[in-house]
């Protein structure tokens, strides 16, 4: 598990203030084996970040790429199965949050 905090970077790097906003990265070696088996190439869209920000009003928003959206984009259809899979575990994982 990675943690980038976006906005502690900015003050110290441009000495900008900024919104909370962290990127948390966490691969699935698993998944990622399963997908780059199936495709090289792949390597640079695998979902394996998730973004929480503060909002405007003051709520926090999770985001994060939709695996079958990003994972199809390459135009492998053997990737269908673990994109369905990871997609799973981070909707999971965002809706537990």
């Amino acid at each position: 598990m990675t943690e980038i905090d976006v906005q502690a970077t900015l003050k110290k790097k441009l000495n900008v203030d900024f919104r909370r906003y962290r990127i948390l990265g966490a691969c699935n070696p698993p998944f990622a084996y399963q997908a780059l088996q199936a495709e090289l190439h792949i390597g640079a869209m695998l979902p394996c970040n998730v973004v929480v920000m503060e909002k405007d009003d003051g709520k926090i928003n999770v985001s994060a790429v939709e695996p079958m959206a990003s994972m199809m984009a390459v135009g492998n259809s053997q990737l269908n199965s673990v994109a369905k899979q990871i997609q799973k575990k981070l909707e999971k994982v965002i809706n537990n949050l």
